[in-house]
């Protein structure tokens, strides 16, 4: 479940600054939990477009470059930035590996939603529109 930044979160009923919830009890005791509410961007996406048209429609690779939190200084790799095959748009397809059952080839998604089946396109928009910066800055350049 999600909250918005300036609602009163209904495990505290108490907003701090910067829309932050004050916590109270048990969740003052475990300063880890609901650490999440911050101003600061803790991660930012780093573009490399696909110079070689291999394969076809593969626009560029992205990956999210991690500045802060227990994730500072790691990345995630494996995002594609595609044109999609039925016309106008883009698709972002995820980190996966692949495997094979009975010669069957499958693949294993890296990055999956907890409960929330909507909460990838957060990170897709993002990447989406960390390219669309990235060709508008090519086309000034």
């Amino acid at each position: 479940m999600s909250h918005h930044a300036n609602a009163p979160n209904p495990s505290t009923g108490v907003i701090g600054r910067a829309g932050c919830p004050i916590l109270r009890g048990s969740l003052a005791a475990r300063p880890h939990v609901l650490r999440t509410c911050r101003k600061v961007p803790i991660m930012t996406v780093k573009i490399t477009p696909n110079d070689h048209a291999n394969p076809p429609g593969k626009l560029a690779d992205a990956e999210l470059q991690f500045t802060d939190g227990p994730l500072d200084g790691l990345k995630l790799i494996g995002f594609g930035i595609w044109e999609r095959r039925t016309g106008g748009g883009r698709n972002v397809t995820f980190p996966a590996r692949t495997y094979s059952v009975n010669g069957e080839r499958r693949s294993f998604a890296l990055l999956r939603p907890i409960a929330d089946a909507t909460a990838q396109d957060r990170i897709r928009d993002l990447i989406l529109e960390a390219f669309a910066a990235y060709e508008e800055q090519a086309v000034q350049s």
